[in-house]
């Protein structure tokens, strides 16, 4: 249900297992082809797109708070994720790709700056192969951009995008259980907020999240699109890589700075698949000093050359 906002989007009402306490933001929604989109909004300043597929926004939570004081961030459940629960067919990386342009084009983003983790690494390269040049900047966090190669991460996602391991998780709840720990994103959580993220990942976003591994080891067209998007314009972009020291197995950040030899990499002490969550102050510190150095720096120097 929504109620209307004037001039603005439809207003999502809260859902009961929402409260405010734990998540101090408020929902719009979006509508595409794909279903409504649940978007979120908060802060002024420069725009950061945080893109996620799998799970949902809760993720962002604690960063984006530490974020909102400079930044306007701008954050949302993919498609059968979270709030956008009803979504139209499987959960693909087509499918979260296309949202992530919706949103682009429903909120007029120019010059913002991309913050994907996991499978929104490669969702949202597909969306932006058509308009790189509304991009300043790219924070890649635990996540990748390219057709997944090697048996280890193939055969990964194999066995979790399996429909019987997708039941088996409808059934028993164990990966909102497992990401809810200190091993996911409850390092910082106490037992109310590790409530809230699981009810976020009911039944429907159990099957959300084994349906998009399972694409994920094709991939449709997204992963040629993503290529090109890095192969083109992207490629000069400044480029931040925040990975979790343990959870960096099949070797997504070297493989991050062979693309881009002028990348700042940062790795997060004892950090998991979540370093956002693991360390929010330090992530957040991390792309407010890269922000001013790399992003606003550069730009400053252009409009100099401009002027000269």
């Amino acid at each position: 249900m929504t109620s209307a906002v004037p001039g603005s989007f439809p207003q999502l009402t809260r859902p009961d297992w929402l409260p405010r306490n734990q998540w101090p933001f408020q929902s719009f929604a979006v509508d595409t082809h794909s279903g409504v989109l649940a978007v979120t909004e908060a802060g002024r300043g420069p725009a950061l797109l945080l893109i996620h597929a799998g799970t949902w926004s809760f993720i962002w939570r604690d960063l984006v708070s530490r974020l909102m004081a400079d930044f306007r961030c701008i954050f949302f459940d993919a498609p059968g994720n979270g709030q956008s629960r009803n979504v139209v067919g499987n959960a693909t990386l087509e499918g979260a790709s296309r949202a992530v342009a919706a949103v682009i084009d429903a909120l007029g983003l120019e010059d913002f700056t991309l913050v994907a983790h996991d499978l929104g690494g490669p969702a949202a390269l597909a969306a932006l192969a058509s308009t790189p040049a509304r991009v300043r900047g790219l924070v890649a966090m635990n996540t990748f951009g390219w057709r997944p190669s090697g048996a280890a991460l193939r055969g990964m996602l194999a066995v979790m995008g399996s429909r019987t391991i997708r039941e088996i998780d409808v059934l028993t709840g164990f990966i909102p259980a497992l990401t809810a720990t200190s091993f996911g994103i409850g390092r910082h959580l106490g037992t109310a907020g590790r409530t809230v993220f699981r009810k976020g990942m009911e039944t429907a976003g159990r099957r959300a999240f084994h349906d998009y591994l399972r694409d994920a080891r094709e991939g449709g067209g997204v992963y040629e699109k993503a290529a090109a998007a890095l192969a083109g314009p992207l490629a000069r972009v400044p480029l931040l890589t925040i990975f979790g020291e343990r959870n960096d197995p099949f070797g997504f950040q070297a493989r991050w700075k062979k693309l881009y030899p002028d990348a700042t990499q940062m790795v997060v002490k004892n950090g998991n698949h979540f370093p956002m969550c693991d360390e929010p102050d330090l992530v957040a510190r991390t792309i407010r000093e890269w922000y001013d150095e790399r992003i606003e720096g550069l730009w400053h120097a252009r409009g100099e050359e401009k002027t000269a």
